[in-house]
């Protein structure tokens, strides 16, 4: 199955009034699958239930957040992992660096070889 793309007009970032404009490709996402979506196609592709994958997934769901809080990344095999990451403001001395600095976290996610290679097979076709 192929991933539908749109061409879409963009101005110039940063530019009044928009500057020369240029259309580029744009996805929009076909829908949403939660996680009762992922554990029925789990089921179906496993010796395991449609509970019992549902249960892992809400377990996951739960410690992934945790573990992060608790300062560390989590590595789920080829699939990938997530880490923080912050931002802080910058101070000209060490000593002045603390909690405070830090403007915002966040979380990313790096996928695994696994995605990566997925990502290679994907079709495009533009949309009507």
């Amino acid at each position: 199955m192929a991933v539908k793309f749109y061409a879409i007009e963009k101005g110039e970032p940063g530019v009044v009034g928009g500057g020369t404009k240029k259309w580029y490709a744009s996805l929009r996402a076909a829908g949403t699958l939660d996680l009762s979506d992922l554990a029925t196609d789990v089921a179906d592709n496993t010796t395991v239930s449609e509970t019992d994958a549902y249960a892992v997934l809400k377990a996951l769901e739960k410690q992934i957040p945790k573990q992060l809080s608790r300062g560390f990344s989590v590595k789920l095999g080829d699939f990938g992992r997530f880490r923080l990451s912050i931002s802080s403001n910058g101070h000209d001395t060490e000593e002045e660096v603390s909690a405070s600095s830090i403007k915002k976290s966040r979380i990313l996610f790096s996928p695994g070889s696994k995605i990566k290679n997925a990502l290679k097979l994907i079709d495009f076709v533009k949309a009507n």
